[in-house]
């Protein structure tokens, strides 16, 4: 009897491998699209199990992902899938995102912007660099207050502790309503503006999809308090882009630290902000680096080898891509 097949699209090094490899077990045969030629590229696809992908939009052939038809499940390995076009995948098949993949090296990321924020580490950076000593301008402490995240996955949960070790309150939105994680309070998101209203911090760790483009306007802005700090770990889009320059602009002791922007090189092909933020005194940006953690790379294969594993078991597999996130791909 012939081994399942694990195919995976992308080229894999000797670490690649090793690390899918060591959670797949000797049992499943791994192969790479990569190292096949045509022929025996769709005579792979025909007889795979599994597929593991980055984004099948640009690493399968003009007509090969028809050919995943009978699959078990297609993986992928990153955790946003929103630039990559599911549209071409048989609908019959599940999708699997890699859910809270690089959870611990974000959740990490965002404490950092968050602490630059509230300890004005880079507003009085500036001012030394000008002459200007404001020894008693007053920062402020995270003990004591609400941390809200607003997608309450692997990195939300991941956050959360890490704030909570700080001392902060943990207030969250998902969609379910309900988490085994410790919270002080939880809703479901139709209840984003009670989030709003109490947060601190607000960390925005939630897919892009047709129900979340746009969710934070400037009514939602508004609703924030005036000297919050916005952390925005997920997708530029999530938020109004000019409404949140705006919001920046009329209150100075509003704080974003945005990691995820508009257009970005790997969805876009491009960096481009329509809205000069890196003029102002109350943006910290990042290159959407938070995940970019040396030898993390291994952990995500892992992690989603993992859930390919889960299949083969005839487990049902984690992190699956609801028809919500389907809709929101590009075609």
């Amino acid at each position: 009897m012939s081994r399942p097949l694990l195919l995976v699209t992308f080229e894999l090094d000797e670490i690649g491998r090793a690390a899918i490899s060591t959670v797949i077990g000797d049992d499943v045969e791994l192969v790479s699209l990569s190292e096949l030629d045509p022929q025996s590229r769709r005579v792979a696809l025909q007889r795979a199990t599994v597929l593991l992908a980055r984004n099948t939009g640009t690493e399968l052939l003009p007509g090969e992902a028809k050919l995943t038809h009978h699959m078990r499940l297609v993986q992928f390995v990153t955790a946003g899938v929103d630039y990559i076009p599911l549209h071409d995948l048989p609908l019959n098949v599940p999708l699997a995102s890699n859910g809270g993949a690089y959870a611990e090296p974000m959740a990490e990321h965002a404490l950092a912007m968050t602490l630059a924020a509230a300890k004005r580490l880079l507003v009085e950076h500036a001012a030394l660099s000008q002459g200007a000593f404001n020894q008693f301008k007053p920062n402020r402490m995270l003990a004591g207050g609400v941390c809200g995240i607003l997608g309450f996955g692997g990195i939300g949960i991941a956050t959360a502790r890490l704030m909570r070790s700080f001392g902060m309150h943990i207030h969250a939105i998902r969609r379910s309503g309900t988490s085994e994680e410790p919270v002080d309070w939880i809703g479901t998101p139709d209840r984003l503006g009670e989030l709003l209203a109490a947060a601190d911090v607000l960390v925005l760790s939630l897919p892009l999809t047709h129900a979340t483009r746009g969710l934070i306007g400037a009514h939602e802005l508004r609703r924030m308090k005036p000297e919050a700090v916005l952390v925005n770990l997920a997708r530029g889009e999530i938020i109004d882009e000019q409404a949140l320059y705006d919001h920046l602009r009329a209150t100075p002791e509003f704080t974003a630290c945005l990691d995820a922007w508009w257009v970005e090189p790997i969805r876009h092909g491009q960096f481009r902000m329509d809205q000069p933020f890196m003029q102002l005194s109350n943006v910290i940006g990042s290159p959407h680096n938070s995940a970019s953690v040396r030898g993390w790379r291994e952990v995500a294969l892992r992690r989603a080898a993992a859930n390919c594993r889960r299949v083969l078991d005839g487990l049902p597999p984690l992190n699956l891509i609801g028809e919500d996130e389907r809709a929101a791909a590009p075609s």
